[in-house]
């Protein structure tokens, strides 16, 4: 093709814009990716005209030639933004590679929030802390606590839940 038949297809382009965005639209789905492609077209025609090209027939029904040319050029925008990732499979992709262990300052956290529960557990009273400790640490059964330490089940109920009450009182 001629640079002239690139111009005479620029000029067509720019003559017949809305109507080719239009039919691209339909075929696409995406008014977007029709200007897009669209404007890709008439970017690939003006670098066509400067460059020296074989002389060529003219181009005999420049609406199919330039519909076809645009969607060329869509899909092929399509596929290059299909090799890209979108941001939830990158942060799927970080979540998989991320280390599960805890970072240092994680560690140092804990490590101070676990010496702050310690503390508030030994301020408490000494049946109420051995209760909680056997339950909750220890995993054991509640009657079994009530009867190693010789009480009733409503005693250990109540004690484990003012150790739980004192606990959430004192870390506030």
């Amino acid at each position: 093709m001629s640079g002239s038949s690139f111009g005479m297809l620029r000029d067509y382009l720019v003559g017949r814009y809305d109507d080719l965005k239009r039919r691209l639209t339909l075929q696409l789905g995406s008014a977007d990716l029709a200007g897009d492609a669209l404007q890709d077209t008439w970017l690939r025609l003006q670098a066509g005209a400067t460059e020296a090209q074989d002389p060529r027939e003219p181009v005999q029904y420049p609406l199919s030639y330039l519909m076809r040319m645009a969607t060329n050029v869509a899909l092929d925008r399509i596929r290059a933004e299909a090799r890209f990732m979108n941001g939830e499979e990158v942060e799927q992709v970080f979540a998989e590679l991320s280390d599960p262990a805890p970072g240092p300052a994680q560690e140092a956290l804990g490590r101070s929030e676990l010496a702050r529960l310690a503390a508030i557990i030994e301020e408490m009273p000494p049946r109420r802390r051995h209760v909680l400790i056997l339950v909750r640490v220890d995993e054991m059964p509640r009657q079994e606590v009530a009867d190693r330490l010789g009480v009733s089940l409503s005693l250990v109920d109540r004690e484990l839940r003012r150790a739980h009450e004192y606990i959430v009182e004192r870390t506030r």
